[in-house]
């Protein structure tokens, strides 16, 4: 088979999808031709559609030093420290590839997108209006542009914007998926379904549409509805603003404590709000892996969560269901004693719901919820023994219940301002 012919076969098999195929071609054409920067552009490409992080960071490193003024060599290598969310890194690449071809919109718009998952959306929109000045139709640009806008509160604009993209390509998942979320925000999840549903057609294994799916079913609860919307306003601020709410909200109940503990009047007003809002911090934390659990029993929800998931929603369920029964024998024996069962499955449903959630650290939730189970099961054996419900263990377990919120709240906003 001549060279053209293995080239368009490539072609064709990336756009199938069928990586390992086309990456076997590629290997062939290297093996004539091993400092064809094109060749090896395209490797790179299929590895890193394969999730071969590593391999085609090698491979695009190779490439670079062979071509160093070849602009779409940065562009891949941007698109891999994504992959790897090093998005200083990512900037730093896609920088450079604008600087050494500031007509390609496909660079403005990838630039926008680093920006608008950082947070800035000022830039972001700026980014994404400078690639459709270029290219009108640079559907990432599109997207981009819909999504900043929503986040700047300009929803009129933000909804004409993409669904001017899905004229453009009326089939394309990620835009379908990108719209849902939109809806979704807005809070309409009913028309959000039929989004995902669409990206879903085109795309069954599409997460982003998955987990948009997973969203918007569970938005049919108005609880979840009401959580969903604190969900969005909190995941849009800034790591500095996050921390202010979240500081601002611990103080605030603080206060609260310290007046209804010094004025007996106002108790009957105050405690009631104080376990309200006690109520609502806990929520927050394991309404997600509960709603999961409620999935489970739908045919199609069970079908879009993920193993992490479903995991998650069984611990949660095993530390709610310890909790009953803790209660129940309390109130059943009575014994005290029970107090310390039904507070340990209350207090683990916590660390539960989020002992799965992706962070810098890896496992550092799931090695702290463990640490804290076997803390909390060693305070349960010393309270059945000595009878004393306050032990060693059971303040241990208690200070690592309450260091276990500010830990996770470090690494989970972290996590999510790049």
């Amino acid at each position: 088979m001549s060279e053209d012919h293995r080239i368009a076969k490539v072609t064709i098999l990336i756009q199938q999808k069928k990586y390992p195929e086309a990456e076997k071609v590629l290997k062939d054409l290297i093996s004539e031709d091993a400092n064809n920067i094109y060749f090896l552009s395209l490797l790179a490409e299929v590895n890193l559609q394969q999730d071969k992080i590593d391999v085609a960071k090698t491979i695009i490193k190779n490439a670079i030093g062979l071509a160093p003024d070849a602009p779409h060599l940065f562009y891949i290598k941007s698109r891999i420290a994504i992959q790897q969310d090093d998005y200083n890194e990512a900037e730093e690449n896609i920088m450079q590839a604008i600087a050494l071809d500031s007509y390609d919109a496909d660079y403005f718009a990838f630039l926008a997108h680093i920006k608008l998952s950082r947070k800035q959306y000022e830039e972001a929109l700026e980014f994404a209006n400078k690639a459709l000045e270029i290219d009108s139709e640079n559907l990432l640009g599109l997207n981009t542009r819909s999504t900043a806008l929503l986040k700047l509160d300009r929803s009129e604009e933000s909804f004409n914007t993409i669904e001017g993209a899905l004229r453009e390509d009326p089939n394309n998942a990620y835009t379908h998926a990108n719209y849902g979320w939109s809806l979704l925000e807005k809070g309409d999840n009913k028309k959000a379904l039929k989004h995902f549903n669409e990206a879903l057609k085109s795309d069954p294994n599409f997460s982003y549409a998955q987990s948009g799916m997973l969203e918007a079913i569970k938005a049919s609860n108005p609880l979840y509805r009401g959580y969903l919307k604190y969900s969005f306003w909190m995941g849009n601020l800034t790591a500095k603003y996050q921390w202010g709410v979240i500081i601002g909200f611990y103080l605030g109940v603080k206060l609260l404590r310290n007046l209804a503990d010094n004025n007996a009047n106002l108790q009957p007003y105050l405690n009631p709000l104080i376990i309200i809002l006690a109520l609502f911090a806990y929520s927050t934390w394991v309404i997600t892996p509960i709603g999961n659990l409620f999935l489970r029993f739908n045919k199609y929800g069970q079908l879009l969560l993920s193993e992490k998931q479903k995991q998650s929603s069984n611990f949660v369920a095993l530390g709610l269901a310890v909790f009953a029964v803790g209660l129940l024998l309390y109130f059943v024996l009575p014994d005290e004693r029970f107090l310390s069962v039904a507070v340990f499955g209350c207090a683990m449903m916590l660390p539960c719901s989020v002992m799965f959630s992706p962070t810098k650290y890896k496992d550092s939730l799931m090695i702290y919820t463990i640490v804290m189970a076997i803390i909390g099961i060693l305070a349960i054996a010393l309270t059945f023994i000595s009878g004393e419900i306050f032990n060693l263990m059971s303040v241990i377990f208690i200070f690592g219940f309450i260091g276990f919120q500010w830990a996770a709240n470090f690494l989970l906003i972290k996590q999510s301002n790049r």
